[in-house]
Parts: C-alpha cells; structure tokens; sequence
C-alpha cells in the first residue's frame, strides 16, 4: 500500500477526532452551564454567593471566552488531559482507565464469538446441500438483527439464570459471568456479519473464477473456503470494523443489564450527573476506537485482495 495513501487515512482520522471533539465541546460546554451543574449536584443544598461562583467559573476557566476555552481544553486534550470529574474531582483519564478493562473484557468475547457465530452461519448457509436448510440458516440473522440487545439480555438471565441456574444472572466474578454478556454482545454483530457474508458468499460463488475451479475438480469445501471466501470477506471485514466501533455502545446496555463494572455504567452515570467531562472523554474515546478500528480494516483489505493495493496509487 503506497505511502501516500496512509498519510491520507492518518490525516482523515485526525480529522474525526477533531471533529468529535469540537462538537462535543460545542453540545457539552456550550449547551448547559458547568458551575449550574456542580451548584445542583451539591449535596448539602448550599446557596452559592456571585462572588463563590464566579471563583468556580475562574477554578475550571470558565470566565475566558469561548474560544480561548476551547484552544485551552483542546490543547491539554493533546497532552492528555481531558479535565476534572465534576462528581467525584477524579482526573477523566484515570476515571475512563479504570473502567475500560471490564468493558475490553466483555467487548472483546463478544467480538470474537460474534465473529464465529457469524461466519458459521454464513459458511454453513451457502455450503449446506439442503435447501430447507440453508433458507432456515439465512433466515436467522434477519431475525436476529431485529431483536433489541436488552431484551435477548432479559430472555438470557430468565432461562440461565433464573430457570436453570447455569450462569449467575449479575456481577463480573469469575469467567462464567463473562458468558451471558458475551452472547447478547454477539448475537446481533454476528447476525449483521452473517447477513453481509452470505450476500457476499453467493456472489462469489457465482463468479467464472470458481466455475473454473469447480471443472478443474476442486472439490467443494476447497471452493468454499480457498476460493470464494477471499474476496467474499472483504465486505464483512468492513462491516466488522463498523461493528467493533459500535461495540462500546453496546456495552452500555450490556453493563446495565448485567450490572456489570465498566465504560457503559460510569457513560449512563456521567449522562445522569451531567458530568460534563467525563461524557466528553468517553466520546473521545469512542471516536478514538472507531478511527483506528477502520485504520486497521482499510490496512487488511489488500491481504485479502491484492487488487485493491494495485488500485489505491491510481
């Protein structure tokens, strides 16, 4: 992949995280006022003289303009500062840092069993010599996608939990906890994979290059797996990258469901407190998966396709 190229992927997604950060400033600090914020959340129902809060708007730097706010907070942003909890006074990054690792924990299961779950179906689907068959397995993702994420959650912890008690129902003790939040994460992910790389997989097989294999003798798990899901994947993989940027809001409602620790609980409680800095930071973290996520898919793809890295000087 020329060099050009990747300057031009590294610029555009510094331009996302640029974007995502002055517009989150913009909603965040411009739309609701940060020293009402920490008046209202005042335990003790103190009333705050003028002179107490103009020191609180001097304290956060509230008093300067706009524009100089933003140039300050998007300069110590670089540095790595993305400001102060206006609930509990702990620094954001500390706050994001030691809530990301249960929600990575989680996320990440449920990638790789989404992706599983996904090419299975797929595979299976176009490979199965059974018409009823393979309709029914290509019927299942539509019909997974559509299911809303608390629910199969809910449906998870009646029949597992409560019913056989298999798997406990809440809590993040112990590897068997990881398992219910892994298939609800899964289930609608791997059902858009599968959906994608069905699509892709019957087109693929159609192409004159597998007809070739097919009279050459190849047989037809080869055919599956050697020649038609190369190119087939690629679609996927970009579904894939979409997917996993999106996995952090689905650990929102995971993390709710299943009273788990992480991003998605400290994300719902910083909306609640309206804690302006912490919700800025997650969203900068988020924009910050989602770019080097498809940085990642865009660097993949001519691995799968060397045409496409023969295509991207012209």
């Amino acid at each position: 992949m020329s060099g050009p190229y990747l300057l031009r992927r590294l610029a555009a997604a510094v331009g996302v995280l640029w974007a995502a950060y002055t517009v989150s400033f913009a909603v965040l600090y411009l739309l609701a006022d940060p020293v009402a914020t920490l008046v209202a959340r005042a335990s003790d129902g103190t009333t705050l003289t003028t002179a107490e809060l103009d020191a609180l708007r001097v304290q956060y730097g509230l008093d300067q303009p706009v524009p100089v706010q933003y140039l300050d907070r998007l300069w110590a942003a670089l540095q790595g500062d993305l400001g102060t909890s206006f609930v509990n006074g702990q620094p954001v990054t500390s706050a994001i840092g030691e809530a990301l690792p249960p929600t990575l924990q989680i996320a990440s299961a449920g990638l790789v069993l989404a992706v599983v779950l996904g090419a299975g179906v797929a595979l299976t689907a176009t490979y199965a010599r059974s018409r009823w068959l393979a309709q029914a397995l290509m019927g299942l993702p539509s019909l997974a996608v559509s299911l809303p994420v608390f629910w199969v959650g809910l449906m998870l912890v009646q029949l597992f939990s409560f019913q056989l008690g298999w798997l406990p129902a809440v809590g993040a003790r112990g590897p068997e906890a990881l398992i219910l939040p892994a298939i609800t994460l899964a289930l609608p992910t791997g059902a858009l994979i599968a959906q994608v790389l069905v699509k892709s997989m019957g087109q693929a097989l159609a192409e004159p290059y597998v007809t070739t294999a097919r009279a050459k003798g190849v047989g037809p798990l080869a055919v599956h797996l050697r020649h038609a899901l190369g190119n087939a994947a690629i679609p996927a993989l970009t579904v894939l990258g979409y997917v996993t940027g999106n996995l952090l809001a689905g650990t929102v409602v995971v993390e709710t469901v299943f009273t788990r620790p992480g991003l998605g609980r400290i994300t719902v409680s910083a909306v609640a407190d309206q804690d302006i800095p912490l919700v800025q930071g997650v969203v900068l973290l988020a924009a910050f998966v989602f770019v080097v996520v498809n940085l990642v898919v865009d660097l993949l793809y001519p691995l799968l396709d060397p045409r496409v890295s023969q295509a991207v000087p012209a």
